[in-house]
């Protein structure tokens, strides 16, 4: 080696990404984990899970799908796997039915190799299997607050052995108006215990509430708020307002689009598309706060097995939903709460996969959308369905080459097709003669508009 060359440097080790095998988790819970064909934790789960089973307070801030249930799931159930059975030991409160559902489904697939039990505590359906897990036959309850409580009013629930509660979509229990109804419950717990709180996002009602229960917390906060899940193609498709239906079938017609989740604003909305897509011959059904428990839970079976092909929902379904492989959200109405967006989206690309999020917007909803874009950073997209007979007063410009600031995913820039594998097999449950491609789109020139202050 000559005076002028440099010695050479070690090459620097290869860091493997950590492995549910790295976290000190029970060798049970290991395996229910590998049984459930999990690998490799979320960036929640490794930075929450070390932490909660130490049984600090927490603050976990992350995006809808990023895997915010199971890294309170786990610690819990490791935490309790030596407490004695029959008694109350952990308590999460959720602002939802679908949530609550969801959750203890969840714990039992985790926790199949222990003795541990949970129990869903939600109204709708009737109170004495309820009553039961409350008097001791689980040990761990998932709840929404308003039943809790008419259990609580009873006399028999007891939570002398409590010594984890977790507040599950706390920004989503104050957008539904159940913080009151979550102090009350808190002011009844014992003092000594484990807290923690999840949300995607930290209004300030929501930090007030940790500041008062929650003592010196950890913080976690993995993505930041309100920005869009990691993997969703945004599209936007301009359209009069009384042709969306029409707008949303003649998309249907792609193959491709073999899950889809709906969004409307209303739940009267809801039920209307949802009979007009099955009138066309295309499987649907919908799901919003009106319907009977019984009828939401086979909404959702009949979504999760691929009978229906499109479950049509309000918001309540934003945070409630949670189906593997759903490869569309269409926003049928754009959403007034620009932060809704984000949730509705989070509904697709779950879990590090790809998703699609289009958006019908009508000339009316111009500057709601517009404030989406500006909450989202970044401006969406728009394109024209070729061959759908467009009304002049909501077609979108004609298509100007080279602008528009991108391409949805599946096409080339020229506009033409390209292959992409999908990580699920085509649904059954009809789709009137779809074809067998995915849509190619026109994209339009930017659209003018006054985006509303910084």
């Amino acid at each position: 080696m000559s005076d002028s060359e440099s010695p050479a440097q070690p090459a620097s080790p290869v860091r493997r990404p950590p492995t549910f095998e790295d976290l000190p988790l029970n060798a049970s819970l290991r395996k229910g984990i590998r049984e459930m064909g999990y690998l490799v934790p979320t960036p929640i789960q490794h930075r929450t899970i070390p932490e909660a089973v130490q049984g600090r307070d927490l603050i976990g801030t992350a995006q809808t799908g990023t895997g915010k249930t199971a890294a309170f799931l786990l610690p819990i159930l490791e935490r309790l796997m030596d407490k004695p059975r029959g008694r109350i030991h952990a308590l999460i409160l959720t602002p939802t039915r679908e949530l609550a559902v969801q959750a203890e489904g969840f714990l039992r697939q985790l926790g199949r190799h222990t003795t541990l039990r949970g129990a869903a505590v939600y109204g709708g359906v009737g109170m004495p299997d309820q009553e039961r897990a409350l008097r001791g036959g689980a040990e761990v309850i998932i709840a929404t607050p308003g039943r809790l409580l008419d259990h609580m009013g009873r006399g028999y629930v007891d939570f002398r052995s409590l010594s984890i509660l977790v507040l599950d979509e706390g920004d989503r229990m104050l957008d539904m108006g159940f913080i009151p109804d979550v102090r009350r419950i808190l002011s009844r717990l014992p003092q000594e215990r484990q807290t923690m709180l999840f949300s995607a996002t930290m209004p300030p009602e929501v930090v007030r509430l940790a500041r008062d229960f929650l003592r010196d917390p950890k913080m976690v906060q993995v993505d930041e708020a309100t920005v869009a899940a990691v993997g969703v193609t945004h599209l936007a498709l301009p359209v009069s307002a009384h042709q969306k239906t029409d707008l949303l079938c003649d998309l249907l017609q792609d193959a491709t689009m073999t899950s889809v989740l709906v969004f409307t604003r209303t739940k009267h909305r809801a039920d209307r598309l949802a009979r007009q897509l099955s009138q066309r011959r295309i499987s649907a059904s919908a799901i919003h706060g009106d319907r009977s428990q019984s009828q939401r839970l086979r909404a959702l079976e009949g979504f999760r097995r691929g009978a229906h092909r499109v479950l049509v929902a309000t918001d309540l379904a934003a945070r409630g939903v949670d189906v593997e492989g759903i490869t569309h959200v269409v926003n049928y109405d754009v959403p007034h709460e620009t932060e809704t967006y984000v949730h509705r989206v989070g509904r697709t690309a779950r879990a590090q996969r790809r998703g699609d999020a289009f958006t019908l917007v009508s000339p009316e909803e111009e500057d709601d959308f517009a404030r989406v874009e500006q909450l989202i950073g970044m401006t969406i997209p728009r394109a024209r369905i070729p061959g759908f007979p467009y009304e002049t007063s909501g077609a979108p410009p004609p298509p100007s080459a080279g602008r528009g600031g991108g391409r949805p995913r599946g096409t080339d820039r020229g506009g033409s097709q390209q292959s992409r594998p999908r990580s699920r097999g085509s649904f059954g449950g009809g789709g009137g003669g779809r074809r067998q491609a995915r849509r190619t789109y026109a994209y339009a020139a930017p659209r003018t508009h006054r985006r509303p202050p910084e």
